[in-house]
């Protein structure tokens, strides 16, 4: 998988239907993807989102993983594929069921546990970048950088390249967006400290400031502190014990 060109031999594994024995959800990806467009079915957009992940694709970034992500990314097409009046084809949570047999299929296949977490969560957040279509605020900034975590390089070179349409404008615009995605994490990581977003309070003082134990209740304390600290931002040490008074006493009225 990290040569120039794999799919020379993943072409080989299918047509002579030896991916059938140890890697059967490789040729099922041999599907209409679009009646209007023949020309393209889930494996032969596959096997050029692999093509398109190059090891100079990223500064920094894992490109064995994002290759075998690349592999992976839509291996749940065929088992959500469905009809809908007015949009033709379609493939409802594809990278969730994808996900789900990625990771079957990367344990039967003797895969670490390292490479199969991160191969899995990559395919089940590769469309996680097109859930933002009304423009880049701070708070999805936030989010999705906490959703990619250590894998947010990877995460960005698979979207990328995810991108196979010969459409000139529509490939431009999705990278521009990239583009704006990537621009805004920058810009951000310089007032923030991204890399581990985390609520500005811990555990412990959360139980110290609310006079509780653990359990349940610091749980919903450090959740509702997270869900500010990522559409917010960071709010300082006092406005923080504030707002979480606050919502204290909402759930001891």
């Amino acid at each position: 998988m990290v040569c120039d060109h794999p799919t020379s031999g993943l072409w080989f594994l299918v047509d002579t239907g030896l991916a059938e024995h140890f890697f059967p959800e490789l040729p099922a990806m041999k599907l209409e993807q679009d009646p209007i467009h023949r020309h393209k079915d889930v494996l032969t957009h596959t096997f050029a989102v692999v093509e398109n992940v190059r090891p100079n694709a990223s500064a920094s970034f894992d490109f064995r993983i994002t290759r075998l992500a690349a592999l992976f990314h839509d291996i749940g097409k065929p088992k959500t594929r469905g009809i809908k009046d007015g949009k033709g084809v379609t493939f409802h949570h594809h990278e969730v069921v994808g996900a789900r047999m990625s990771r079957a299929r990367l344990k039967a296949l003797k895969y670490s546990t390292h490479d199969t977490d991160a191969i899995t969560d990559l395919v089940a957040l590769h469309l996680r970048f097109h859930t933002y279509q009304m423009g880049w605020t701070d708070s999805a900034v936030r989010r999705y950088v906490r959703d990619a975590g250590p894998l947010l390089n990877e995460l960005n070179v698979l979207t990328r390249c995810d991108c196979t349409t010969r459409n000139e404008r529509k490939a431009l615009m999705l990278s521009q967006r990239m583009d704006e995605l990537e621009a805004r994490i920058a810009e951000l990581a310089k007032h923030e400290e991204l890399a581990a977003l985390r609520p500005e309070l811990d555990g412990a003082q959360v139980m110290e400031m609310l006079s509780i134990g653990a359990g349940r209740q610091v749980g919903e304390a450090l959740k509702f502190l997270m869900e500010i600290r990522l559409e917010e931002g960071l709010l300082g040490d006092a406005e923080a014990r504030r707002r979480l008074e606050q919502w204290w006493a909402t759930k001891t009225d």
